[in-house]
Formats: structure tokens, sequence, C-alpha cells
């Protein structure tokens, strides 16, 4: 599943310093020649523990993790909605992620400008969710106009669309966000066809000095960050990108007597890969063989058909049954032989929905 978290942030936040430790931690980081335009993408490895002791039960020939994608968007300024910058370059790029991750600066370094002049992490979450709710604005704006002519003249469609337009305008105008606009499940997916930057999950990121990331609550502005993001249902992660991209160039070992010594026991790039899976709704299941064990991608509340189409299309098409254990069931047991004497291994048909841990094996026939 190609779904994708954009990093975005004023100017000298950070916010480059940490796709460069992505890139570099990546498993796959993609080729992308560096541009200030074009956004950059790197793949990472989704942290998961159950894939090494699944490897340990199994003894595979390889051993492959689910992997999840950043673009790195370049840094947006105020009036970018009105061209200002990159302007619609990067609300473009804004349209085709999944997900936001702000990446919100919460250091104080007289040796980096800040593009405001001063210090002021909720003065520059302002400043970014006020230029995506403008560009909404205009964007539903357009499309107001069009429908609201249709639904002078009574035609149906157009006033069922109206109604979600008029809402999503009357919010916009108030600065609020689509997605904290409520709606209806049948007013969702209208509002899903917009494409609105809005209607995006947001994750904040505060980028903190490398003195502080031990404690970060004693920073005053990543607790004024966690209390904003409280205020509109989002979540927050404190990173410092700097030490990130020292990490990212350590091996495993070097690695974590580095976060040892830090005093911190899980890297912001493990937390910030986290964090976006989840706020994505996205889990994860596996399939473990003598050739292969290996993590998939899927949103939650699947069922299994369509789990097995993201591995082939053919799984999908002739599924018959999905031989299924849980990892804990299989842990437990050691191996699949005991965990089916068990009776922990079952054959679960069409209308199963797939669990996160979930351990796999696809009968099919085309």
């Amino acid at each position: 599943m190609a779904l994708t978290a954009g990093i975005v942030g004023l100017p000298n936040v950070g916010k480059s310093t940490l796709f460069n430790a992505i890139t570099q931690a990546g498993a796959e980081a993609a080729n992308y020649p560096f541009a200030t335009i074009d956004p950059n993408v790197g793949m990472v490895e989704v942290p998961d523990e159950r894939l090494n002791k699944l490897t340990e039960l199994v003894q595979p020939k390889k051993t492959v993790p689910t992997t999840f994608e950043f673009t790195d968007i370049a840094g947006i300024v105020k009036g970018a909605s009105k061209g200002e910058g990159l302007g619609n370059q990067f609300l473009s790029h804004i349209r085709q992620v999944d997900a936001i991750c702000q990446v919100v600066r919460c250091f104080v370094d007289e040796n980096i400008t800040h593009v405001s002049g001063k210090v002021d992490p909720i003065d520059d979450i302002e400043i970014i969710n006020l230029e995506l709710i403008l560009a909404d604005l205009e964007t539903v704006n357009k499309r107001f106009q069009r429908v609201e002519k249709l639904a002078r003249q009574k035609d149906k469609d157009a006033l069922v669309e109206f109604e979600v337009l008029s809402k999503l305008k009357t919010g916009l105008e108030e600065e609020k966000p689509a997605r904290a606009i409520e709606f209806t499940d049948e007013q969702q997916k209208m509002v899903k066809g917009l494409h609105l930057l809005t209607s995006k999950p947001m994750l904040y990121v505060a980028n903190v000095g490398e003195d502080e990331i031990a404690e970060p609550d004693n920073n005053p502005n990543v607790q004024k960050v966690k209390e904003y993001a409280n205020n509109e249902g989002a979540e927050v992660i404190v990173i410092c990108a700097r030490i990130e991209e020292e990490i990212s160039e350590l091996d495993q070992e070097e690695k974590e007597m580095f976060l040892e010594e830090l005093g911190i026991t899980e890297s912001g790039l493990d937390k910030l890969i986290k964090a976006s899976y989840s706020l994505l709704g996205l889990a994860t299941y596996f399939t473990a063989g003598v050739q292969e064990v290996r993590a998939w991608t899927f949103r939650k509340g699947i069922k299994a058909p369509q789990a097995a189409g993201i591995i082939h299309t053919d799984f999908e098409r002739g599924f018959i049954r999905a031989e299924t254990v849980s990892y804990n069931d299989l842990v437990e047991a050691g191996n699949m032989t005991v965990a089916r004497e068990r009776g922990k291994v079952r054959l679960e048909g069409k209308d199963y929905i797939v669990k996160d841990g979930d351990v796999i094996h696809f009968r099919f026939n085309v």
C-alpha cells in the first residue's frame, strides 16, 4: 500500500534535517535529486519487534519489513495560498499525501534565523494551518458557485452537495479545518471527493534542542504545542532533528548505546513512523514461511480477501480461506504445529475482518 505522510513546516524549523535523517535511515531511500521545488520521497521501515520474534521462530531465508513513505514538501510561507513562495506547487504536493506531519520549531538557536524573527510555535502553526484553510476555501468557493446555480433549479444531487459545501464554507470562514466539521457518513464521502488539505489528519512534530530531548516537557514551547494540539484532538511527538540525523548514520548497536546515553528509549524517527502509521488507521499482518517472513500494511477494518489482494490481485480474486493465528498465540506455542494442536489456528472466510498481528496463510485458486 503506497501510503505517504507529507512533512511540512516554515523555513528553518528543522524539516529538511529530519527528512535527511529519514532518507539515510531508510530501507529503500528513493534516489531523488534534492531540489527545492520537487518534493523528495523516502521509504522507511516500520519498526516492529514482532517481525524479529517471528524471524527467530521460523528461521526464514529472508525477512521483509513493511515500509512507509515520507514526502519532504518545500517550506511554506505566509501567503502561500495566494502564490507567495512556492505557492500552488507546495499546495499541490500536499494534496497528494494521506497525512500531514507539521514540524514546529521549539528550539532557540541564535545561529539559525527564524522567518518571523522570533521563535513562536503557535504563531508558526497558525500561519501554516491558515494557509491550508485559505487554499481549501478557494476550492470550496469555486465549486459552491457552480453547484448553487444547479441547486436553485432544484437539481436533487446539487441540493445535497450544496448543503455540504455550505457547511464547509461556513466552517472554513470561521478558520476551522475541514476535519473538525461534522458530517454524516454520506456527506463525508462527498467531502472526501473534494481532496481538501484540511481534511487530512495532522500530526505535530515538536523539534527541540539536543540538550532538551531527554526531558522535553521542561521546554515551554513544547507545552504550548501540546496544549494547542490537545484542543483540536491531534497528537504531538517530540524529536530533535539534529540528533536524528546523527543517529541515522549509526549501526543498530551504536544507535542503542547513543540513545541510552541521551536517556531516551526510542528514536524520534521510530516515534514518527509509528505515529504516522497510527494516524492513518493502519495495522500490520504477517506471512511466515521458510522462504520469507514478511510484514504487510493494511487499513484497519478490511476483510480477508482484500488483505490477500495486498500481496497479489490473484490472491483476492481466487480467495478460498485464510489460515490464521494471532501473533501472541503463535509465539506462546513456539511453532505452527503446536499452535494447531492447541486449536489456535483458525480457517477464516470472506467476511473475516483482519486484525493487527494476525499471521496468515492465504489459500486461493485462480
